[in-house]
């Protein structure tokens, strides 16, 4: 789970002792001070023994469960018992790699579950792919830098064919819903929702938080996507959304304006030295913000990606610890539900955040060359632009957000 981690609380097991389970496949629920994630077993067996229950926080490196009779070993040398620890790395021990049979590419002793649903989507040969991991693993960043190159990505346009994606709602739908609490009852918070309480409490009286509203016209962006959303899921695999223009814009602008990237360090400014973008992810039990590191080194298409891959492993439950924080600026987008705009709270220990307000139809006046003005029908939102002013001027920030501003009203990036 990480280096910063120290213990977690056991929110559910998703398996009872008794039943078999295959390696990798969810085995229980855990919550910590960053992210609520599933384990994955990290052997295939039938559980045994369940040695922590749901409720329990433990340390890590800790024994909660006990999986034995592993698959793949040979009869004439039955494998011991397999214990499953909380809070520990994911990535399986050499031990217990070596109890899963190595097929012809290796794809499943050298890649994780969602490695191998990305490679699947794109027609990718796993074999052909160099693993950065331990003993040569392959992680996401392998993958997703393979399809971003541009030798792999004719591969990928061939297998992006018009039929629906892999069907992976099913087994996340299957999942029981979460219990409605009754009018009257007392419900005490999750660890996640007590996490969040404390950290805004802690930026409304550590920030000097100031808000600046921009109107952006939106026209031009709203008609490339309607042309190219079609073409283009069908090319790469993701949906064309409308964040990641705003996100590469954002981040266009931050490279000419480091201060908005700044951090307060005791009695001085640390300017990190590279743009890492939080995302704000709306889930069904809280808010996390899960983070695209280096975003300044990514395409649009690798930003597009990022996002998407993101959002839908905060909802899996599927992030990762250093998913979560290292964050220098942060993008919500609470426009969906339809708000003008909203005055966003800083994600510490970050000095600035944009809110996304909702898109809607307006009239305006528009000013053609030759100076004539006339009524038209444009698309409209809101950027809301939250900053810390013990570091950030009004004055940047006005800058910042005109930059951002003209950026995307006079869009000419190529999209991919």
């Amino acid at each position: 789970m990480g280096e910063s981690i120290f213990e977690g609380t056991i929110t559910k097991w998703l398996k009872q002792v008794g039943d078999t389970v295959q390696r990798d496949e969810p085995l229980f629920e855990i919550s910590t001070d960053k992210v609520d994630a599933e384990i994955p077993s990290p052997a295939a067996g039938t559980l045994t023994e369940i040695k922590a229950a749901a409720g329990s926080t433990v340390q890590i490196n800790s024994v909660v469960a006990v999986i034995g009779g592993a698959a793949g070993a040979a009869k004439a040398a039955p494998a011991a018992p397999k214990p499953a620890a909380a809070a520990a790395p994911v990535s399986a021990p050499a031990p217990v790699a070596a109890e899963e049979p190595v097929t012809g590419s290796a794809e499943h002793a050298r890649s994780s579950p969602l490695v191998r649903k990305i490679a699947k989507e794109n027609n990718v040969d796993l074999s052909q792919v160099s693993g950065s991991g331990a003993g040569g693993r392959i992680t996401k960043d392998d993958i997703v830098s393979y399809l971003e190159k541009p030798a792999a990505k004719p591969a990928a346009a061939v297998t992006a064919a018009p039929s629906a994606p892999a069907p992976a709602a099913p087994a996340a739908a299957a999942k029981p819903a979460a219990a409605v609490p009754q009018p009257g009852e007392l419900v005490p918070l999750s660890k996640m929702r007590s996490i969040i309480a404390q950290r805004m409490v802690d930026s409304k009286r550590t920030n000097a938080h100031v808000h600046t509203v921009f109107k952006i016209d939106f026209t031009r962006i709203v008609k490339i996507r309607e042309k190219e959303k079609s073409k283009y899921e069908q090319r790469n695999g993701v949906k064309l959304t409308y964040m990641p223009f705003i996100t590469r814009a954002v981040v266009a602008t931050l490279r000419k304006m480091p201060i908005i990237n700044a951090q307060m360090e005791g009695d001085a400014i640390r300017y990190p030295a590279n743009i890492n973008i939080g995302i704000a992810v709306a889930l069904d039990w809280g808010l996390i913000v899960p983070v695209i590191k280096q975003a300044e080194e990514k395409s649009f298409l690798g930003i597009a990606r990022s996002i998407a891959d993101l959002a839908e492993r905060a909802r899996g439950k599927k992030l990762k610890p250093d998913e979560v924080g290292s964050g220098t600026f942060t993008i919500t987008n609470p426009g969906i539900f339809g708000e003008q705009f909203g005055m966003p709270i800083i994600n510490q220990p970050e000095s600035a955040i944009l809110g996304v307000g909702g898109l809607f139809k307006e009239p305006a006046v528009v000013t053609s060359e030759d100076g004539t003005d006339s009524i038209a029908i444009r698309h409209f939102l809101h950027l809301t632009l939250g900053f810390d002013h013990r570091i950030i001027d009004g004055a940047d920030a006005g800058r910042f957000m005109a930059e951002v501003k003209k950026y995307l009203e006079s869009w000419n990036e190529e999209i991919g």
